[in-house]
């Protein structure tokens, strides 16, 4: 009995210290981390650049649709970086507005669109910092502005009418007199519809944007981020029937940025 309790003894003892090891351990990791981010922060102070990239995604909200996009960035100095984004999103006409036909509660009916409109842009900006974070929690503000090239891939609106005894998928291309004949419009399209017939129209685009970047230790990127776009097209967008195409495109954006830095 007694070997047994000594030994017993002895396991506890052994496992007590083992935990205490442990704990210290973690303990001495976390001191390490936060002495390598004061240090950090003094190299900045100092004019050292601490990052040199990073990379990041973002979803928007613009004044007439939606996106998402990527980013790419590669720090110069403390104070200035490039950025190249690829960005992709749906651009909707302002007058466009979903009609429920008797038939169509499965796809309402944009009545009179022509197209999907999703401006694909790639590109760079300049990012200049105007205010550093004070402490390891604060807020960093820059200010972006740039542009690059702009693809607008045109995806053919597609309605199913009933014609002559059976049900035909349609766009505005194909017969714009069934097309718009609300008499013979059964549903509107479908997700997979209309891929097979995309149309592209290049362009160019500038933005400028200003940045509220709150990620903690500068490690993380959490942003949010409000701008304006102006894309140019070499040939007018057709969105909807009766409203005139357009070339020139203007809109506002609020975007979530996260990432990280290396």
């Amino acid at each position: 009995m007694k070997k047994i309790g000594c030994l017993l003894f002895f396991a506890f003892l052994v496992s007590t210290v083992w935990a205490q090891t442990k704990s210290d351990g973690k303990l001495s990791k976390r001191e390490e981390r936060k002495q390598r981010i004061a240090a950090i922060g003094r190299l900045e102070e100092e004019g050292v650049i601490t990052y040199r990239k990073h990379f990041a995604g973002g979803v928007k909200l613009t004044t007439d649709g939606y996106g998402g996009w990527l980013e790419m960035g590669r720090t110069k100095s403390v104070k200035k970086s490039w950025l190249f984004q690829l960005d992709i999103s749906e651009r909707k006409h302002p007058k466009e507005e979903k009609q429920q036909y008797e038939y169509s509660s499965r796809n309402p009916v944009i009545y009179g669109k022509i197209n999907f409109f999703y401006p694909i842009k790639i590109g760079a900006q300049q990012q200049i910092v105007l205010g550093n974070k004070g402490n390891k929690n604060g807020v960093s503000v820059t200010a972006n502005y740039g542009g690059g090239l702009s693809m607008a891939m045109l995806r053919p609106y597609m309605v199913t009418i009933y014609d002559n005894g059976e049900e035909k998928s349609i766009s505005f291309y194909n017969d714009s007199t069934k097309f718009l004949d609300e008499a013979l419009i059964l549903r509107g399209p479908g997700l997979g519809q209309g891929w097979n017939k995309l149309k592209f129209t290049p362009g160019v685009y500038v933005k400028s944007a200003v940045r509220f970047d709150y990620g903690k230790f500068n490690e993380m990127i959490n942003a949010i981020e409000v701008g304006v776009s102006l894309e140019y097209y070499t040939k007018a967008i057709q969105q909807m029937v009766y409203r005139k195409d357009r070339n020139l495109f203007f809109s506002a954006y609020f975007s979530l940025l996260f990432g990280a830095r290396k």
